[in-house]
């Protein structure tokens, strides 16, 4: 561990959690954790040493000129603090990073030792997964424990996942296992738009959040780049009749799914949820957005711009029923496919 400043002493602290590559759709998680340091200023107060964590050939550094004078960046994990003002400030704990290469019960250990010595109270890991999902439709969004206590009084998931996991899976598992409660949060991204970025994800973890640990986050202006994201999205899609046929049957699908879903209790908890953005100023709710669009239609496994009218897909672990995600130690952008680990 690198210590960059000394530690501070926090008022009821949260940690929150991304990290770049197999559990990170879109860049959807650790574009949120980078939105709450931007908006709420964090300092970063220590990183983790490179070294011990990252094969710099999978992960290389980077070179820049700083004032004529050549300076290195290294790939790593780095820990900063904000501070979240009203009648009842409090801290929140932002670890931003890259999943590491080596060395994860370490990793983990690392990360445990800041939140005991800093005492979190609670770990939120922010997680982002390839679903066959429409981009038309509210971003799911999962929330996941392995603690059975936490999972009743939170109205989270027990996760029942069974099979590759990443990162985020691990540490969960390694905060369940030191007694810190961990909870992850788990975006499904459209498998057919992976390209990042995709504030619409990014916007609805950070709704999920705001709802999970009861802090108005400020959105910027991540509701207009959703909105902006799916009017792209959609207007590439009508360009071509299987895609906006392959839409058209995924949209069937979920609304079915979803059918009993739409009863007077979960209809007044969305309004609930409506009426405290709204009270609390600023944009807020799911909204869909885009980017520029030109990269944004294209089949992940053969790189074409437009992908064949897939199968139907086959069933695939929930979201819901998994705890961790994915893969051992690779560190590939695109996210876990298909499978979460909640």
């Amino acid at each position: 561990m690198i210590e960059l400043e000394g530690m501070p002493e926090l008022i009821d602290p949260v940690m929150v959690a991304a990290f770049e590559g197999w559990n990170d759709a879109g860049d959807a998680a650790s574009t949120a954790v980078a939105h709450l340091d931007r908006e709420w200023k964090g300092e970063v107060f220590a990183a983790l040493d490179a070294e011990d964590y990252y094969d710099f050939q999978v992960n290389r550094p980077t070179v820049w000129l700083d004032g004529g004078v050549r300076k290195i960046t290294w790939p790593t994990t780095r820990l900063s603090v904000v501070r979240v003002g009203g009648d009842k400030p409090r801290d929140l704990v932002l670890v931003r990073g890259i999943e590491p290469s080596m060395r994860w019960r370490s990793f983990c250990n690392e990360i445990l030792g800041f939140a005991h010595e800093l005492g979190v109270e609670m770990v939120v890991i922010l997680g982002a997964l390839l679903g066959d999902t429409p981009h038309t439709r509210p971003v799911p969004v999962s929330g996941i424990t392995s603690d059975p206590d936490l999972a009743r009084t939170m109205d989270l998931e027990e996760t029942r996942y069974e099979g590759p996991t990443g990162i985020v899976g691990i540490l969960q598992e390694a905060c369940t296992h030191a007694g810190v409660p961990a909870v992850s949060l788990w975006a499904a991204v459209p498998h057919y738009v992976s390209q990042p970025p995709n504030p619409k994800a990014t916007l609805a973890l950070l709704n999920r959040l705001e709802d999970l640990i009861g802090l108005r986050i400020p959105l910027g202006e991540l509701a207009e780049d959703a909105r902006a994201w799916q009017l792209g999205v959609d207007q590439l899609a009508a360009e071509d009749s299987e895609v906006a046929e392959y839409v058209q049957t995924l949209e069937e699908a979920r609304d079915t799914a979803e059918l009993p879903e739409a009863s007077g209790e979960a209809i007044a908890r969305e309004f609930e949820r409506y009426l405290r953005r709204r009270d609390g100023g600023g944009p807020g709710g799911h909204a869909t957005e885009g980017g520029d669009g030109s990269s944004y239609l294209r089949d992940p496994s053969g790189g074409r711009t437009k992908p064949p009218m897939p199968p139907r897909p086959e069933p695939e672990a929930r979201p819901d029923d998994e705890g961790d995600q994915e893969g051992d130690g690779d560190s590939d952008a695109g996210g876990p496919k298909g499978s979460s680990e909640d």
